[in-house]
């Protein structure tokens, strides 16, 4: 073996499975972390210790290595590698069914196989479980092959009366220990998760009937002793208790939105009203979010049913919305919606209150069940994905004192649950409705359905004040800065909007910081940004123009239009230019007011923040593209596309864009690589083509490499490829940056625009001295970002020690810790350590940390 080969395979790939990422490279790049990858050494140095990256030599056998704080052994990396062997698991999908269940079954078939056990697919849910013979088949890696991309369930769902009854379970565990599955990962709702449950809590007294039939044997009872249960949540009504997101509740609402917008340009055309029916029998998750996300003039959720007399009240709104200029009414109504003594409320009822009061052309349409169709959206297959790796974990991982567990999303953090405790909560939720104690049943729904409901209250219920011009209470400015993304017209409505409710002026700068100092700035009222929520793009304007050259002049607009403070939304050039504005306070006592970030950027690279505004619509465009690239290929054979995405410096669409879209490699900037990491990726290919799945897609970050451009990539693909497969490349451009912005960017920018001005109206008073404002502490300048569970504001100055400047990206990224999937799904030969994993959590402790979002 040569030495650089050596060198490349033993130490080249250091990155962590599950927590921060610390790979020393050359551009002097650096985080932290105890959880590496790396790829499998050779055998020579299976035996090989520990090396400490201070005191270590640095050389092994005379081969130089790369500093990292800790190499671990070969034995303890190729823990998970065997975790599995002997093992057997089987997957079930139940219930209704949820788009972004096949991107779950997909994982837990790929990394069950990667761990060394036998993956089971349990064909038509808890019937196949209980009827067996074929319909319990052993899975291989191609047969999840084109899953990820398809809505439903591949493996069938279906609904089983007989695994409710005793007799049922009894032949469903025949079934199990016969194949010699002792672990099992259902995918469903409450119920489905509930009667898994309940088959763990009987397997021992099930094994002993079966053993005294006749049926196994004492052997077989004594290699099935225990059975390990996982749930994953998929259910397009976000109903249960104790995870931010369920599987398919986000490609659900992209089907919503998408004709709710198909609605609203006919009823603008008529001048209509139109109730939408969406589904959500007990949970009003779709129906609120979606009214958030179209800026709709009421809801109807049964967790807060409508005051005594909302009838006049509804009304009255319709004709104040008609009154400033509206041309539409959008109604949003739960299937399951309800008044305060529990009587239903239909759309027909509303349709007919409408008409008779107002007389209005109104229109009723029911959603049905195309909310459950369609293909899953980027977030429901990375989130599936991600699911469905942890379950795989918690099972193999599991012990006879496990408790049953749910994986679940908090924040952008997948943690462990007991299965039962979520369950509980989320009957209590139905309890409380029942009961009619409404209030409650609102808490129980978490912080985030509570945050939701109250930003819902203010937009859409609260009457707008009449303009008072300079007499208001302040004035503050909103403007965009730097290239455009989706999500960023929802966000400057929210600001405007909850600005004029709190009594305050608000003014819109044009053109970003340019606009500032060319005076280009006019007051906005209600109806000035009346239709934004949907609209992609700035309508702003904004540019890349930093402050610093036009200070003197932005001080003198400032003075002039009376600013009192500034909502700045874009991306990087938002945060540099906040600094900037810091250290102008120095020069001009003008620049002393209060500013906050709204991080809006399709590269998701603004320190401070986990996620950025117009990040979700670009991922979902470049997955839509490789969905239809791959369509091709897989017609055509033997070909491989590869993708140039945008991002600067930052991998975050790259690496994500390649997780939801299934990928075979992904190049970025943060993971430095080589001309043998693109030979042995080649090399991966060629030896794909010789499988079922002749198809290879590789994406690549614009700035991943200044030497290995995309051209230079697929010239080499094309010459090491030929006469094996073909290679065809695409640069997908600004269409990133386009289109109308998806249910996330919507109700993530609505929301943090709301924040942003409430703590901009509470910093303002505090920063009122002698008759006038002057802020010039650090605390005054924020970004406001999405931190792991929370959402939260942090000083621009702070957040320059977490920056790379030079390349425009944090120093720290959450989403590398995503990679070793990525790597694991596209069937690479890596070891994964996993000594730091998901720990099991109480419900109660994780709601009390809850994000905000």
């Amino acid at each position: 073996m040569h030495k650089e080969e050596f060198h490349l395979k033993f130490f080249m790939c250091v990155i962590q499975s599950r927590g921060l990422v610390r790979t020393p490279q050359s551009t002097g790049r650096e985080a932290s972390t105890s959880s590496m990858l790396i790829q499998k050494p050779p055998p020579e140095i299976d035996n090989m210790k520990y090396l400490h990256a201070t005191d270590g030599p640095d050389t092994v056998e005379g081969i130089p290595i790369l500093k990292t704080e800790w190499i671990m052994t070969h034995e303890e990396h190729h823990a998970a590698k065997t975790l599995g062997i002997g093992k057997a698991i089987a997957v079930l999908t139940s219930g209704g069914d949820a788009q972004g269940m096949n991107a779950a079954v997909r994982a837990v078939v790929r990394v069950g196989i990667f761990t060394g056990a036998r993956v089971f697919f349990v064909h038509e849910g808890y019937q196949g479980l209980v009827d067996g013979g074929d319909n319990i088949r052993e899975a291989t890696w191609e047969s999840v092959s084109m899953m990820l991309q398809l809505g439903g369930t591949v493996i069938g769902s279906a609904r089983c009366k007989d695994f409710r009854e005793r007799e049922g379970r009894l032949r469903a565990a025949h079934n199990l220990v016969k194949r010699g599955i002792t672990n099992l990962c259902v995918i469903g709702g409450d119920g489905s998760l509930t009667g898994a449950d309940t088959f763990r809590s009987e397997w021992s007294d099930l094994l002993s009937d079966l053993q005294k039939a006749g049926k196994i044997t004492a052997e077989e009872a004594t290699k099935s002793s225990y059975l390990n249960i996982v749930g994953l949540v998929g259910s397009i009504d976000n109903d249960f208790c104790g995870t931010d997101m369920t599987i398919g509740t986000d490609s659900a609402l992209h089907r919503i939105i998408e004709i709710v917008d198909a609605i609203t340009t006919t009823a603008q055309s008529h001048q209509r009203t139109f109730v939408l029916e969406v589904m959500g029998r007990h949970c009003g998750y779709l129906a609120l979010v979606t009214s958030l996300s179209c800026g709709a003039d009421w809801v109807f959720i049964p967790e807060c049913p409508p005051d005594d007399n909302w009838e006049e009240h509804l009304c009255r709104r319709l004709s104040e919305t008609r009154t400033r200029g509206s041309r539409l009414n959008i109604i949003i109504v739960a299937e399951g919606a309800i008044d305060k003594t529990g009587k239903p409320i239909s759309s027909e009822d509303i349709k007919n209150l409408v008409v008779k009061r107002l007389g209005y052309d109104t229109r009723v349409t029911v959603l049905g069940h195309v909310q459950r169709g369609g293909t899953p959206s980027a977030f429901d297959r990375i989130l599936g994905s991600r699911m469905g790796v942890e379950a795989v974990m918690a099972l193999l991982e599991g012990t006879p004192d496990t408790p049953a567990c749910v994986v679940s999303l908090s924040g952008n953090q997948a943690v462990r649950l007991p299965l039962m405790e979520c369950v509980q909560m989320t009957k209590d939720v139905t309890k409380a409705m029942n009961d009619r104690k409404f209030d409650e049943a609102l808490k129980l729904r978490g912080r985030s359905f509570m945050n939701n409901w109250e930003v819902y209250k203010l937009l859409a219920h609260v009457r707008p004040p009449v303009s008072k011009g300079p007499s208001s209470i302040h004035t503050v400015a909103v403007m965009n800065v730097g290239a455009p993304a989706a999500g960023m017209n929802a966000a400057v409505r929210s600001t405007v909007r909850i600005g004029l409710i709190q009594g305050n002026r608000v003014l819109v700068v044009h053109d970003g910081f340019e606009g500032l100092a060319k005076g280009q700035i006019e007051e906005a009222g209600w109806s000035y940004v009346g239709g934004w929520t949907g609209q992609g793009g700035s309508k702003l304007g904004t540019k890349r123009t930093l402050p610093k050259k036009s200070f003197e002049q932005i001080s003198a607009n400032i003075t002039k239009f009376n600013i009192q403070g500034l909502v700045i939304i874009g991306g990087f050039e938002a945060y540099t230019g906040g600094l900037e504005l810091m250290e102008g306070r120095k020069l001009f006592d003008e620049l002393c007011i209060p500013f906050v970030v709204i991080p809006a950027t399709v590269s998701n690279n603004v320190p401070g923040s986990d996620f950025s505004v117009g990040t979700d619509t670009a991922l979902n465009t470049i997955c839509t593209t490789c969905d239809r690239i791959k369509q091709s290929a897989a017609g055509t054979k033997r070909r491989v596309f590869i993708i140039e995405t945008m991002g600067g410096y930052c991998g975050y669409l790259a690496t994500m864009a390649g997780l939801a879209a299934g990928a075979d490699a992904a190049y970025i900037f943060e993971e430095p690589f080589t001309i043998r990491d693109l030979q042995a990726n080649v090399e991966h290919l060629v030896h794909k083509m010789k499988t079922t799945v002749k198809r290879g897609l590789v994406l690549r970050n614009e700035k991943c490499n200044e030497n290995y451009t995309t051209d230079f990539i697929f010239n080499l693909y094309s010459e090491e490829g030929k006469g094996i497969f073909d290679s065809r490349k695409n640069v997908l451009g600004h269409m990133q940056q386009g289109g109308s912005p998806t249910p996330f960017d919507r109700n993530f920018a609505t929301k943090m625009g709301a924040k942003a001005m409430n703590w901009m109206s509470g910093k303002i008073k505090e920063s009122y001295r002698n008759g006038r404002i002057f802020a010039n502490t650090p605390d005054s300048g924020c970004v406001l970002g999405m931190r792991k569970r929370a959402l939260v504001f942090q000083p621009v100055t702070e957040l320059k020690e977490q920056t790379d400047f030079d390349h425009r990206i944090p120093k720290e990224q959450w989403w590398l810790k995503l990679r070793p999937i990525l790597k694991i799904l596209a069937k690479y030969e890596i070891d994964l350590d996993t000594s730091e994993h998901a720990h099991l959590e109480h419900i109660s402790r994780k709601r009390s940390g809850e994000a905000s979002v």
